[in-house]
């Protein structure tokens, strides 16, 4: 009858969780869009123009920050499930479902519509991936939680820049 020793069971290792090519591939295409709305988000910044420009411009440091940190979340947490994470300019060029910025200046309301407009893809692709992520793994899920509520947070505050009270779409929810 063989002995099991100290020194066995230190080399017994429990294989580390390893994401899946679906995880994978969810978590690349939400990196590549928080990417895509940090540089949108300076693009803004820089060419702004309009009535409001100062809070507008300040605002949108703000969601560049929090696109920068979450883009940043997204991949050590790629790598810490064994996934390469690729934020390359071409990738993020080629793969975001963000819209195209405009290059030129443009006016604080249509800043507002169009940056409001990233942020909502960025939640729809969240939204998209969250379950099949939650089922894989749902300590990443937790971090879906967080940039949610962060990016829908960030959206409603851009938007009510342009919101006119009560009229609206979409229209408030009343009890």
């Amino acid at each position: 009858m063989s002995k099991t020793t100290k020194s066995d069971k230190a080399r017994t290792v429990e294989a580390p969780f390893r994401a899946s090519q679906q995880m994978a591939d969810h978590l690349q295409q939400l990196h590549v869009d928080l990417i895509d709305l940090h540089l949108l988000g300076k693009q803004a910044h820089w060419n702004v123009v309009g009535k409001n420009f100062r809070d507008l411009h300040l605002q949108l440091d703000e969601i560049v920050d929090a696109a920068r940190a979450f883009s940043d979340d997204v991949a050590e947490r790629m790598r810490a499930v064994y996934i390469t994470p690729d934020g390359r300019a071409a990738t993020v060029a080629g793969r975001s479902s963000l819209p195209e910025y405009p290059s030129d200046e443009v006016d604080t309301a249509e800043t507002v519509d169009l940056v409001t407009s990233a942020l909502h893809a960025v939640a729809a692709t969240a939204r998209r991936i969250h379950d099949d992520v939650d089922e894989e793994d749902p300590t990443t899920a937790d971090m879906l939680h967080a940039i949610l509520e962060r990016v829908e947070q960030l959206a409603w505050m851009v938007e009510s820049e342009n919101r006119i009270a009560n009229r609206s779409i979409p229209r408030p929810i009343h009890e």
